[in-house]
């Protein structure tokens, strides 16, 4: 579904990605620094790699061979990052109007799959951090994105409201049918997200895990027990 085959330097820092991601959620997982984020970039059109292929479906994003390169606004994809990025001078129901399309998901459906309907009359200054990226969700989607991409939308909450915000996260996933890129280098997040994982390092993202191999790989080692005697 989508294609990503790319090369790119990034300052000092060389990027390598040759990733599938299907339908449901893939996760790009690694350390901070590892380069998700910047290949989430380059698929939103926002850095371009030095070559490569970059397409989603039978649509091609970014082919260097061919000199395509389609403008981040005709890529149809719904971005969210760390921070919600809301107008702070509209209210709730402004923003999501502002990135509304025609032909996008029902205005009421979108608020009922992420439980908007009472923060519309209030502005970004009076919503929680859980809430902010809920409504931020909820702008992607009026957009009619064919792809969401969201780069660590829960980093930023503490674990009380990253636990409120994780239910409507698979209602994403599971109702919308939208496939979804995922920005993460949290365990719990990915293992109850995930339907598929790539490891990214150092700029290079090749490596396809399964749950389970993530799960080996990420465990954390027994506490060692104190000698009584």
């Amino acid at each position: 579904m989508l294609d990503v085959k790319i090369e790119g330097v990034l300052g000092t820092f060389v990027i390598d990605v040759d990733i599938h991601a299907g339908k449901g959620l893939t996760v790009l997982y690694g350390a901070s620094g590892a380069g998700k984020s910047s290949i989430l970039r380059a698929i939103a059109g926002l850095w371009n790699p030095c070559r490569g292929l970059i397409k989603f479906k039978q649509q091609v994003l970014y082919d260097s061979d061919k000199n395509i390169n389609m403008p981040t606004a005709q890529r149809r994809l719904g971005v969210v990052f760390q921070e919600p990025l809301l107008f702070p001078h509209m209210s709730v129901a402004q923003n999501l109007r502002y990135g509304l399309r025609e032909n996008s998901q029902g205005w009421g459906s979108v608020i009922a799959l992420l439980d908007l309907e009472s923060l519309l009359s209030r502005m970004p200054r009076n919503l929680s951090g859980g809430e902010a990226q809920r409504v931020a969700l909820g702008r992607a989607l009026l957009s009619d994105p064919q792809l969401l991409l969201l780069d660590e939308p829960l980093t930023g909450l503490d674990d009380a409201r990253r636990a409120q915000v994780l239910p409507y996260l698979e209602k994403l996933r599971d109702e919308t049918k939208i496939p979804i890129l995922y920005v993460s280098h949290n365990r719990d997040e990915i293992l109850r997200l995930a339907d598929t994982i790539f490891l990214v390092e150092s700029g290079s993202a090749k490596e396809k895990l399964t749950l389970e191999d993530f799960e080996k790989r990420t465990e954390l080692p027994p506490v060692p027990r104190r000698d009584k005697s």
